[in-house]
């Protein structure tokens, strides 16, 4: 179902005298305190998830939940007062979880009929109807598959047992090392042979909670259905065939892909006073998987990037340049919000001069991912000083975020929100992800932190240097 609302909905521009330059700049760290106190004090963001998370908890591109949360958000900038608001159409996916998702034991017989909890993979195919039976092989990785030989994982379902390195402080970087096995898991599995392929969730948690996420297929390669098991579940079925046990499994997935449809990124802005033309994006992906409340991923984003406007009008702060909140579509499988924002503001990109991203949850402030120049880097060294109060100072290198990340191309600097990452993949993708896991007050001081930065490079006199290879 499509909601039908104007692609277009503009409100009344600024008043008169925000065009007018002001007298003086006031002191920053004066300022960020103020969004600081504003934000912990009486701030909306948790208010805000509360209400996504009951109106569309489950809003994967292309559904009626994603519909739902659309125009949840359109309205909800209506009502905070944001400027020039509308809707940007972009074409979607459209996969479908369906009503069954099975994992059973058929041998050892002490086992048979025993069910493990699983999750189809975004993007699988369905099983027959009957099912798929078979024996399993476990590896770590694509070349202890290959090792097995030419016929090592003949008519077999392939599980993927690679854990999350759990030594690694930074849990993105242990789910980078790991997430291949999720996204090509199948096509690995096809080419060995295999007839379905059972990948580890993607946490470090040892629990019986499965954890979803997109796969692809490789192309010319046979398409097999694929699952994520539980990681106590992936344990499981590891420590038998290790112990030398002919484990068969029985796997039936009812999932389906569909004909793309038509969405939205939600757009709306706090106007500059002085440089109207030139514009800080802050934001979060709308979408989120059909399990859960997608809470943490990426609704947090979602309402940070709200009550950083929102903060700034409240407070009478209207920086140089607009501040514009984009609530991207389609982030988690297929990126399309991302790639038409900036395909359609292509002409205007000269003019972004910030783009920020949250879409790491909601926890506490941690610091920021730059992409960007080194030069430019070092001038936001400088910015994030100031957001000392908010804990948020450290900057690494990185590529900013999912949907900002084809603004890069343009020159544009790239940042994504960094808060503490260990409690991140507890949740992510998973049944778990609901607003009850989301805490008031780190959700509150991550706005703030973005609602500080994004003020910080819209006020400023000059804009961060741009990348030297950019193109438009």
């Amino acid at each position: 179902m499509n909601v039908s609302l104007p692609l277009v909905l503009l409100l009344p521009l600024v008043a008169q005298d925000a065009a007018s330059p002001s007298a003086a700049r006031p002191d920053p760290i004066e300022v960020i305190d103020r969004i600081v106190d504003e934000s912990l004090a009486r701030g909306r963001a948790h208010d805000l998830l509360g209400e996504l998370c009951r109106t569309a908890p489950h809003r994967l591109s292309g559904s009626e939940g994603a519909d739902l949360a659309v125009a949840w958000a359109h309205a909800k900038m209506r009502a905070l007062g944001f400027e020039n608001i509308r809707l940007e159409p972009c074409t979607v996916p459209r996969w479908e979880r369906g009503e069954v998702e099975e994992l059973v034991f058929t041998s050892p017989e002490e086992l048979r009929g025993e069910a493990l909890p699983i999750l189809a993979l975004g993007g699988s195919i369905a099983t027959p109807e009957a099912g798929i039976e078979a024996s399993v092989v476990v590896v770590s990785t694509p070349e202890e598959l290959d090792a097995l030989g030419s016929d090592g994982a003949d008519d077999r379902i392939v599980l993927f047992n690679r854990p999350m390195d759990d030594t690694e402080v930074d849990t993105f970087r242990a789910y980078g090392g790991a997430v291949g096995q999720r996204s090509q898991g199948a096509s690995w599995a096809a080419r060995a042979g295999g007839v379905a392929a059972l990948v580890r969730s993607m946490t470090t948690r040892r629990d019986d909670v499965p954890h979803t996420g997109a796969m692809r297929y490789t192309e010319g390669v046979r398409q097999v259905p694929t699952a994520a098991v539980s990681t106590n579940g992936a344990d499981r079925i590891a420590a038998l065939v290790a112990a030398g046990e002919d484990v068969r499994l029985r796997l039936r997935l009812t999932c389906r892909t569909l004909e793309p449809v038509e969405s939205f990124n939600v757009v709306g802005e706090l106007v500059g006073r002085e440089k109207p033309a030139e514009i800080v994006v802050v934001g979060g992906h709308l979408d989120a998987w059909d399990v859960g409340e997608g809470a943490h991923d990426d609704g947090a984003g979602c309402v940070q990037a709200l009550e950083a406007v929102r903060l700034m009008r409240v407070l009478g702060l209207r920086p140089r340049r607009t501040v514009r909140c984009v609530l991207f579509a389609n982030e988690e499988n297929g990126l399309a919000g991302g790639q038409e924002y900036h395909r359609a503001h292509r002409d205007e990109m000269e003019q972004h001069v910030l783009a920020i991203e949250s879409d790491r949850g909601g926890f506490t402030p941690r610091g920021w991912k730059a992409g960007m120049t080194d030069s430019a880097r070092r001038e936001l060294e400088e910015l994030v000083r100031l957001l000392a109060r908010t804990g948020a100072t450290r900057v690494e290198a990185g590529g900013g975020g999912a949907d900002i990340g084809p603004m890069r191309a343009s020159g544009v600097p790239l940042v994504g929100f960094v808060p503490d990452s260990q409690r991140y993949f507890d949740f992510h993708h998973a049944p778990t992800d609901v607003f009850g896991a989301v805490n008031r007050r780190e959700l509150h001081l991550g706005a703030a932190a973005i609602a500080g930065l994004a003020w910080l490079v819209a006020d400023r006199e000059g804009a961060l240097p741009r990348a030297a290879e950019a193109t438009r």
